[in-house]
C-alpha cells in the first residue's frame, strides 16, 4: 500500500510542477464531459416537454377529426360552390353501438368564428359540445363559474364556456361570469371560463390545429338548433357553403392498453362511411407520444456521440503531451531505473499522472456542465427580450435543461477511461527506455 500512495504522491507532485501545462491538456476532457452534460439535459428537456404536450392531448383519446379533402380544396377556385364533407351523426351513431368497451364517445361542431362583446370583436372558434368533453379534453375550470350541464342540452340553452384568451381579450379588467357575448349574431351568456392551457404555440396545438385557449364551448343542441349544418360564406363576388355536421369526435379508450385495438377498429368503422378516409383525419396521441420517445431517444444518441467527439479529442491531447513529457523527462527515468525502479513502476507512475488529469478534469466538467445545464434557460430568457432580439422568435422561447444522473456518471467513468486508455502508450513508451541512455540524455 505504501508502494502505491508514494507512486500516486509523485505523480501529482509533477502535475503541481506544471500547473498551467496540466490544465490546458485536462481542458479537452473538460469540455467533453461538460458537453455530454449539458446535450442530454437540453435532449432531456425537451424531450420531457415535447411528451407533456403531446400527452396532455389524453393518453387514452383517439380523436376523429373532419378534414376537407382535395377536391373540395379545388372546387374553391371557382366563383360559387357548395361541398358537403366530414363526420355524420350517423359516424357518431355506429361508433357508440360497435364500441362498447370505449369509456366514452363525445363529438364537436364547430359552428362559428365571429365572436363580439360590445365593442370588440375578435376570430375564434365555437364548438357545440356535451359536458363530457371537459374530462375528456383534459380541460380544467377557474374555480368561478361552471361548466356545461345535462340540463343546458336538455333546454337548448344559450349558455357558454369562455377560453382564457377570449377572457383576457374581452374582460381584461371585469368579471366575465355573466356577460353576454355574440357568436355569429347570436347572443350567449357566459357561465365559466377555462384555466389556460399549455398547448398554445406548443407541439400539442400544432396536433389539435388550433390555439385551445381560444375556444368557446356551447351546448351542442343549441349549436344545432342556433346554427344548423350549413356554413354559407359571401366575400368579393364569390358565395360559397359547405356542409359539416360534427368537427370532432373524441373516443375514449378504457386504458393505454386498450388505445391501438380500439383506434385500429375505429379506422375500419369510420373507413366504412368515408373510404380511404379521404375527408377524415384519426389521430391517436397514444402512437404519438410512443413515437416521440423513439424519435427523442435516438436524437439523444447522437448528440452524445458528437459530444462524445470532445473526450476522444481530449484523450489524443493528453497522449500527446505525454508522449512530450516521456521525452523531456528522459534523464528522471534513467535515474529512477538506476535506483532500482522496474518497468512496471515507471508505467504506474505515468498512468497516475494521466488518471489524475482525466479525472480532475472529469470533475471540473461536471461542474461546469451542471453550471450550464442550470444556468441556460434564464440566459436564453434573458437574451430574447434583448431590444434587437425582440420579435426575432415566432411563439415562446424556452429550454428546460434537465440534468441526468446517468449522464454525469458515464461522462465521468468515459473520462477517466479515455485517460486511462491514452496514458498507456506514453507509460510503456517511458518504461522500455534504455537506463543507460536515458542517463546519457541531455
Amino acid at each position: 500500500m505504501g508502494f502505491f500512495l508514494e507512486i500516486f504522491r509523485l505523480g501529482i507532485r509533477n502535475l503541481g510542477l506544471h500547473k498551467l501545462r496540466s490544465t490546458l491538456t485536462s481542458l479537452g476532457i473538460i469540455l467533453g464531459v461538460a458537453a455530454v452534460i449539458v446535450v442530454v439535459a437540453v435532449g432531456e428537456g425537451n424531450k420531457i416537454s415535447a411528451l407533456r404536450e403531446v400527452s396532455a392531448l389524453g393518453a387514452t383519446n383517439i380523436i376523429v377529426r373532419s378534414s376537407k379533402p382535395p377536391e373540395a380544396a379545388n372546387a374553391g377556385q371557382a366563383r360559387t360552390f357548395f361541398v358537403a364533407y366530414g363526420l355524420l351523426r350517423q359516424d357518431l351513431l355506429r361508433l357508440r353501438s360497435s364500441l362498447p368497451d370505449a369509456t366514452a364517445v363525445v363529438p364537436l361542431k364547430a359552428v362559428g368564428s365571429d365572436v363580439s362583446y360590445e365593442n370588440q370583436r375578435v376570430t375564434s372558434q365555437v364548438y357545440g359540445s356535451t359536458p363530457k368533453l371537459l374530462d375528456v379534453a383534459r380541460l380544467r375550470l377557474e374555480p368561478r363559474g361552471r361548466y356545461l350541464s345535462d340540463e343546458d342540452l336538455v333546454a337548448r340553452a344559450p349558455v357558454c364556456v369562455i377560453g382564457s384568451e377570449i377572457a383576457r381579450q374581452f374582460f381584461r379588467f371585469r368579471d366575465p361570469l355573466g356577460a353576454t357575448i355574440k357568436v355569429d349574431g347570436t347572443v350567449f351568456r357566459v357561465i365559466g371560463v377555462l384555466e389556460p392551457v399549455g398547448l398554445a404555440g406548443g407541439r400539442g396545438s400544432a396536433l389539435v390545429g388550433r390555439d385551445l385557449n381560444k375556444d368557446i364551448h356551447i351546448p351542442i343542441t343549441t349549436a344545432e338548433t342556433q346554427f344548423g349544418d350549413m356554413v354559407m360564406r359571401r366575400q368579393s363576388g364569390s358565395f360559397s357553403g359547405e356542409q359539416i355536421e360534427l368537427s370532432e369526435l373524441y373516443v375514449v379508450a378504457p386504458n393505454t392498453d386498450a388505445v391501438v385495438p380500439i383506434a385500429e377498429r375505429v379506422r375500419r368503422i369510420v373507413d366504412a362511411g368515408h373510404a380511404g378516409l379521404s375527408d377524415v383525419q384519426i389521430v391517436v396521441p397514444w402512437e404519438l407520444l410512443e413515437n416521440a420517445k423513439r424519435q427523442m431517444m435516438v436524437w439523444n444518441v447522437m448528440l452524445v456521440v458528437v459530444a462524445g467527439i470532445s473526450l476522444l479529442v481530449g484523450g489524443i491531447g493528453i497522449m500527446n503531451i505525454m508522449l512530450a513529457s516521456v521525452t523531456e523527462r528522459t534523464r528522471e527515468i534513467g535515474i529512477r531505473r538506476a535506483l532500482g525502479a522496474t518497468r512496471k513502476h515507471i508505467v504506474l507512475q505515468f498512468l497516475v499522472e494521466t488518471g489524475a488529469l482525466s479525472m480532475l478534469g472529469g470533475m471540473v466538467g461536471i461542474l461546469l456542465g451542471l453550471g450550464i445545464s442550470w444556468g441556460l434557460q434564464p440566459l436564453v430568457q434573458w437574451l430574447v427580450r434583448l431590444p434587437f432580439l425582440v420579435g426575432a422568435f415566432e411563439g415562446r422561447l424556452t429550454l428546460e435543461p434537465r440534468v441526468t444522473l446517468w449522464s454525469i456518471v458515464v461522462s465521468f467513468v468515459v473520462a477517466a477511461g479515455v485517460g486511462l486508455i491514452f496514458g498507456i502508450y506514453p507509460a510503456i513508451i517511458a518504461s522500455r527506455k534504455d537506463p543507460i541512455e536515458a542517463l546519457r540524455h541531455d
